[in-house]
């Protein structure tokens, strides 16, 4: 942790926005954050809560939530862009202009842009062409964060001083930052397990019961480091806990919104009106970019299919059941 003030800009006002503002405040730095409700504005500031998002659970005093995006980046050291992962290009693209030009861009969603394939990273640098770009990604539920429960995370940057140096600023007394220069395994990790995690909602949902999603998970860790390496990630990324730890927390709890998704897709309940699940708009590109390189990710595909219709999830497991005998590689 460091001693040092700076003034950290959130720019979402959802969830796992707030989340990193009162994490941000918890680790000593001035707080602004933008938001376009305003009544989340206004729940934020007069009552240290954002009872739309996170009911329930009281903030950290001194987040300065407001609708004025230029008061909210000038003079920003840090900007944790907290848009969704499809949203991001237009919603950060509009505020371009007013981003300063020595702020540090921290990514905190995950996802592939369906329209284009691209990671999200290289979505913002076409935007921000002058910024160093860096993710944060790992085991995190935005809940548990906003409480100041134990949480580690990993922040990646192409370039390793950024990265180190984020760390050290985001770290605060429960939540943990550690640094890579390895962005594309962080952002492969943080996208493919949302995929994963549909999956494995879905065969509880179904009630294929455990030993079917401990399965599903494990061979699913398998396509994502295969799909990680073939992009070009180290392996030890994959492993750490923007792979590996990311993927178990997402594919074992209802508190995940794509393992919820997945759980209601299994059970044939109605989708409409359930909150954003990110591996929805994730699994069809990935799909597409593993048949392009010909990657072998029968479960990615199969997630894919079963969200457009073009399988029933027990026609999806019997194709995976029935796959050619294999070693386990």
């Amino acid at each position: 942790m460091t001693s040092e003030v700076v003034k950290v800009a959130v720019i979402g006002g959802g969830a796992w926005g707030t989340a990193l503002a009162t994490m941000a405040v918890r680790s000593g730095h001035r707080v602004a954050l933008y938001a376009r409700d305003a009544e989340t504005i206004n729940d934020i500031n007069r009552n240290n809560r954002n009872e739309r998002y996170l009911p329930g659970i009281e903030l950290a005093a001194g987040i300065e939530a407001s609708a004025d995006a230029a008061a909210t980046l000038r003079d920003a050291a840090i900007i944790l862009a907290a848009f969704p992962a499809q949203a991001m290009r237009d919603a950060l693209g509009a505020l371009a202009a007013q981003v300063p030009a020595a702020a540090s861009i921290v990514l905190c969603a995950k996802g592939i842009e369906r329209s284009t394939g691209r990671l999200i990273s290289e979505v913002v640098s076409e935007i921000l062409p002058s910024h160093t770009i860096s993710a944060l990604s790992g085991p995190s539920f935005a809940t548990d964060v906003a409480r100041g429960l134990p949480t580690a995370v990993t922040i990646a940057s192409s370039e390793r001083e950024t990265a180190d140096r984020l760390a050290l600023f985001l770290s605060g007394p429960a939540f943990r930052c550690y640094s890579t220069d390895d962005l594309i395994g962080v952002e492969i990790g943080g996208a493919l397990k949302n995929v994963l995690a549909l999956a494995a909602g879905a065969a509880i949902g179904r009630g294929l019961g455990a030993s079917a999603q401990a399965a599903l998970v494990t061979r699913g860790f398998v396509e994502l480091r295969r799909i990680a390496l073939a992009m070009g990630a180290r392996p030890e990324t994959v492993m750490g806990l923007s792979g590996l730890g990311d993927l178990m927390l997402t594919c074992s709890s209802p508190q995940s919104r794509n393992y919820s998704y997945g759980m209601a897709l299994g059970a044939g309940n109605r989708l409409d009106g359930l909150p954003l699940a990110e591996g929805v708009a994730t699994a069809p590109i990935a799909a597409e970019i593993c048949a392009r390189r010909n990657i072998d990710a029968p479960i990615v595909t199969a997630v894919s299919a079963l969200l457009a219709r073009e399988l029933t999830i027990d026609e999806a497991v019997t194709a995976l059941l029935n796959r050619p005998l294999k070693t386990e590689d």
